[in-house]
């Protein structure tokens, strides 16, 4: 489409130039940094923050305020220099101090750490994704509150380049948001033709207007995407769309103004003190470093900053009279935001007869009472909604006709999926999980890691937890993958027993405040131990049987508690007396102190056996003997593909026997 044309002011041209002189010398100031892009896309954050961008600087969380992510991390540095130019709390020394141990302004942003921040980014193609789930969040909230558009809604921008474009990522989250039609959703694409290692064209040739026309979005394209009016006048177009997402194709030169623009040269590295100097004559700049007139400030105070304040003042007037309306869902609303789920848990479960149950089945059984108990519960699978057990009855579908629907079809886009639960719980409002099957852990771990980086408390619900797939073989049966989370600083790993520790991992996982959980859940039936406990799960390990004169102790996980109470008794017809401990979540138990520690475990850490389906990896500080897997699986009966692997009661009590020889 073609949009009308209008010269930039002289005003604009210096906030401009006054901009990409600050961040040239914020990277030549650290002797680091990636210039080329944040000099290109200037113009459009000046058009975005000036025209349009609804936040509030003295109040950087506030909840109705527009969302903004940099997916393009390392241009960090134009993210910076904006946020500081319009009023955060981000200092002239903050901007000074970029890419420097414990700065506010590191080298790629980190949400937890620098106010304006919306998410963390630079793995390219992750900000993407967790915009496509805020723009979801933002669609659900407002759907689930009656006459919610009288004080809630909001947009949500993202800047990628061609690198995001190019992530596999990115097109998983681009299908996905055009399904869902999140027409609040706008996607500001530089199209600066190059990548670090030469042009796009070396490595990219595809017709991206066509694939974001075919992935169900609204395109605009800018071929001057220095103007900033011009990409002003897209983004206005963009957030008049109704129906889809939008995606603005702004062409750019990467590196303006320096001696190398529109070579990859500029991508990654500092111009340097001569070209930095160069290239500030060329946007007829002439000050020192470090210097913003207080007309450019004067500006985003005027535009952006007003804009904000009177935003947010009009939230806080309708917020009040809503409330007047409609106080208990004002009540829920406030609570959601606030993050206050543990109010909403329901009870306990009565177990009853019950003899055995699958710990999926069980997690699905306790997903059912959480949907009943509280509102904010969102979620779904990667397309194995009936083998996670999270399809459940009499919910409603998420959907452009019904968004006010908390059953969500992520499809078979297991990266995307977590990625856009991260962006659900930055967004905040609801209570986001998501299901897979363990072994496609591998397509999704760096959003599991991005999510415990952010301090959020993501839900990974991942079954079938072991060999015990059987059939689907050892392309199906996850080995390594425990010791891989549990490699992951923050994020707690919790594979239980049985239906009571699963009740228990579950409770922690939505009381978690700044940790993400991944649940290990069995596709077999495992049998309701006498000796297991809800409550116990909290120390993440436990005594199950101890006796006296006890010559080892043996550590077990999942199906493996109740592997090691079964021999455990046959050893001690063999007059060999073994305590057992539950471990569901290391990372609990090794958060105990030492003196703890060694009262759960009883024995010297050289008496302790680990006994667990997969990798030995990991577990060398709690144990001296080890039973465990460490090739891959195999195809066939569950039964005798664990009695292959030597996981029966009599070949645990016979391994364990010898470790005392």
């Amino acid at each position: 489409m073609q949009l009308l044309k209008k010269k930039d002011s002289k005003e604009t041209l210096f906030a401009v130039a006054s901009i990409r002189a600050l961040l040239i010398d914020m990277i030549n100031k650290a002797n680091s940094g990636h210039p080329g892009m944040a000099l290109d896309a200037t113009p459009a954050m000046v058009a975005l923050f000036r025209d349009h961008l609804v936040a509030d600087p003295s109040d950087p969380k506030w909840i109705n305020r527009d969302r903004l992510v940099f997916s393009s991390g390392h241009v960090s540095a134009l993210l910076y220099s904006m946020l500081h130019v319009s009023g955060y709390a981000l200092s002239l020394d903050d901007l000074k101090n970029f890419r420097q141990l414990g700065s506010l302004t590191p080298g790629h942003p980190e949400v937890t750490l620098t106010p304006g921040v919306d998410a963390t980014s630079g793995p390219l193609g992750q900000g993407i994704a967790q915009a496509v789930g805020m723009a979801i969040a933002e669609k659900a909230v407002a759907a689930q509150y009656p006459n919610s558009g009288k004080f809630f809604g909001h947009y949500t921008y993202v800047l990628c380049g061609d690198g995001c474009l190019e992530e596999g990522i990115s097109h998983e989250a681009i299908s996905l948001a055009g399904h869902y039609r999140l027409n609040k959703l706008i996607l500001l694409a530089d199209l600066n033709t190059s990548t670090l290692d030469g042009p796009t064209s070396d490595s990219e040739d595809s017709n991206l207007k066509l694939r974001f026309l075919a992935e169900n979005w609204n395109v605009i394209e800018v071929q001057n995407g220095d103007s900033v009016e011009e990409m002003s006048a897209a983004i206005a177009k963009a957030k008049k769309e109704t129906t889809f997402p939008s995606v603005i194709l702004f062409h750019t030169v990467i590196g303006k103004g320096s001696k190398n623009e529109g070579s990859c040269k500029t991508h990654g590295s500092p111009l340097g003190e001569e070209d930095g100097a160069y290239a500030k004559k060329s946007y007829g700049y002439d000050e020192p470093p470090f210097t913003v007139k207080e007309e450019v400030y004067a500006l985003f105070e005027s535009t952006f900053k007003a804009r904000g304040q009177k935003a947010h003042e009009a939230y806080n007037e309708a917020k009040k009279v809503y409330a007047s309306y409609h106080p208990e869902e004002m009540k829920r609303f406030d609570d959601a935001f606030e993050g206050k789920f543990e109010n909403y848990l329901p009870a306990s479960r009565d177990y009853g007869e019950l003899k055995a149950e699958a710990t999926r089945a069980s997690s699905g059984k306790f997903l059912e009472r959480l949907y009943a108990s509280c509102p904010f519960t969102f979620g779904g699978s990667a397309d194995v909604a009936g083998s996670t057990k999270t399809n459940i009855k009499g919910s409603v579908m998420f959907s452009p006709t019904h968004p006010e629907g908390r059953d969500v079809h992520f499809g078979i886009r297991e990266f995307g999926m977590a990625s856009a639960v991260n962006g659900i719980l930055l967004h905040g409002g609801l209570l986001p999980y998501c299901a897979l099957f363990f072994v496609f852990t591998d397509y999704c771990k760096p959003a599991i890691r991005m999510a415990a980086m952010e301090e959020i408390p993501s839900i990974f619900l991942f079954t079938h937890d072991s060999l015990a797939v059987g059939e689907d073989g050892a392309t199906h049966e996850p080995i390594e993958h425990l010791a891989a989370l549990r490699a992951i600083p923050n994020l707690q790993v919790i594979r239980p027993a049985d239906a009571k520790e699963t009740e228990g991992a579950w409770k922690l996982a939505v009381k978690s405040k700044k940790t993400p959980t991944a649940l290990i859940l069995s596709r077999q039936n495992l049998p309701i131990l006498e000796e297991t406990s809800e409550k116990a799960v909290e120390k993440g390990g436990y005594l199950v049987r101890k006796v006296d004169n006890a010559a080892l102790t043996i550590l077990a996980t999942g199906s493996e508690v109740s592997l090691a109470l079964d021999a455990a008794k046959i050893l001690e017809g063999q007059k060999i007396l073994v305590n057992v401990v539950s471990m569901p979540c290391l990372e609990r138990f090794l958060a105990l102190d030492e003196k703890e520690q060694d009262a759960i475990l009883c024995l010297p850490r050289d008496k302790c056996v680990s006994l667990e389906m997969g990798s030995t990896f990991g577990w060398g500080d709690l144990a001296k003997f080890h039973i465990g897997v460490d090739t891959y699986g195999a195809s066939g009966k569950d039964k005798d593909v664990l009695a292959h692997f030597g996981f029966t009661k009599e070949e645990v009590a016979k391994k364990v026997a010898s470790f005392l020889k």
